[in-house]
């Protein structure tokens, strides 16, 4: 596989991830404005959707670039931590704590097995 093509498929798969992210943000503020919702729901359903969405990438990675998905979906998910860990670190001056980097980790394997299962989907087309 050409490098110009596995950098399309991990820019196709975040793309996807912050696509997804914008969209849903959006939603969950126009929920939380007009309707009573506490903080714990919130945070349990933003790490679902966090889960999904970056399956949904690594997937959509996997597609695109037909091999090697695990190391796609896995840059997928990475590139994603890596965009939060800057963003937390420059905007507000934090890194990530435990429990943060426990989620990012499980964000990255779960992109990866997204990836995995990307490049069978489209292996069980042919």
């Amino acid at each position: 596989m050409m490098m110009t093509q596995r950098f399309t498929a991990l820019l196709f798969g975040w793309v996807t991830v912050f696509a997804l992210m914008l969209v849903s943000s959006f939603i969950l503020a126009l929920i939380i404005r007009f309707a009573e919702l506490q903080a714990t729901t919130l945070h349990w359903v933003t790490f679902g959707l966090g889960i999904l969405y970056l399956f949904l990438g690594g997937l959509f990675a996997g597609v695109k670039g037909k091999e090697k998905g695990w190391i796609l979906g896995g840059l997928t998910g990475l590139g994603y931590s890596l965009f939060i860990l800057l963003y937390q670190f420059l905007a507000h001056n934090h890194i990530f704590h435990g429990q943060q980097w426990i989620y990012h980790g499980l964000f990255i394997l779960v992109a990866a097995f997204g990836g995995i299962f990307g490049v069978n989907l489209m292996k069980s087309d042919k």
